[in-house]
């Protein structure tokens, strides 16, 4: 099972890719449905007020992968 490792954030700070341990680069999308499917660990799908889902990681004190370092 793969994991998430670092973040890409856009100009306004949300985040637009991930890097996984096996070198992969992939879109937030993909990284939601990836982890839906049970591919990337270390992740939750959340849910905002909206229905929207989202992905949080799983330490407690980091769910919004504020001190993951940029892909770049």
């Amino acid at each position: 099972m793969e994991s998430i490792v670092k973040v890409q954030r856009n100009h306004n700070g949300k985040i637009i890719s991930f890097e996984t341990n096996t070198g992969r680069i992939i879109s937030y999308q993909k990284a939601l449905a990836e982890a839906e499917d049970g591919i990337i660990s270390n992740v939750e799908i959340q849910g905002d007020t909206e229905g929207i889902s989202f992905l949080s990681h799983t330490d407690s004190e980091d769910p919004g992968f504020n001190l993951f370092p940029p892909i770049y």
